[in-house]
């Protein structure tokens, strides 16, 4: 009765591991928000806080020099560039859908439909992701330059960022316009580009 017992355990650890084994690495995740969702939450909002951390505004009454200076400051800068590096790693989650079913393109005369954009993702994954790493690796200039709190180095990370954020958009939501991607891919420095 113990051989049998001891067998049983054995051969229900096996059961176990092989059932671990062939889970679906999309069964671990449960993307819930949409890539539209994600950039209106995420992206966009950290982005342009990241943007708007480093600016010269010139008015009729002077010339104000805007840069993070507090500790305070500084920490809700590196806030902003956490999310947006987090939130690349979110948007190449698999199972992950660009949009609600049904949802429209909010300017469909300049812009693809979630279904469009969406098709062409499917239809290069790889592309997708080296762009989404694109964006990752030029937000984390950014916490490079606020860890050294270096205004100048903010300011050239959100430069990388922002043009990581067009050859995306370029790519996916306002195609062929080649001639504009070419631009911007060639202001990105050699170790963003993809």
């Amino acid at each position: 009765m113990r051989r049998f017992f001891g067998l049983s355990c054995i051969g229900v650890s096996l059961l176990l591991v092989a059932a671990c084994q062939t889970r679906q690495p999309q069964d671990e995740y449960r993307p819930t928000a949409t890539i539209k969702d994600l950039m209106d939450s995420l992206v966009d909002p950290s982005g342009d806080f990241l943007f708007d951390s480093v600016a010269t505004i010139i008015t009729a009454t002077g010339t104000e020099e805007r840069a993070p200076r507090t500790d305070e400051e500084w920490t809700n800068v590196r806030r902003a560039a956490i999310r947006v590096i987090e939130a690349t790693n979110l948007l190449v989650m698999p199972g992950r859908r660009v949009a609600k079913p049904g949802e429209k393109a909010e300017n469909p005369e300049v812009e693809l439909g979630p279904e469009e954009i969406e098709a062409l993702i499917n239809k290069d994954r790889t592309a997708w992701t080296n762009l989404a790493h694109g964006l990752n690796d030029a937000a984390m200039l950014a916490i490079k330059a606020i860890e050294a709190r270096d205004v100048q180095g903010l300011s050239a990370a959100g430069e990388k960022i922002d043009a990581a954020c067009e050859s995306c958009h370029l790519r996916y939501w306002y195609p062929n316009q080649e001639e504009q991607l070419k631009k911007v891919l060639e202001r990105q420095p050699q170790d963003i580009r993809r």
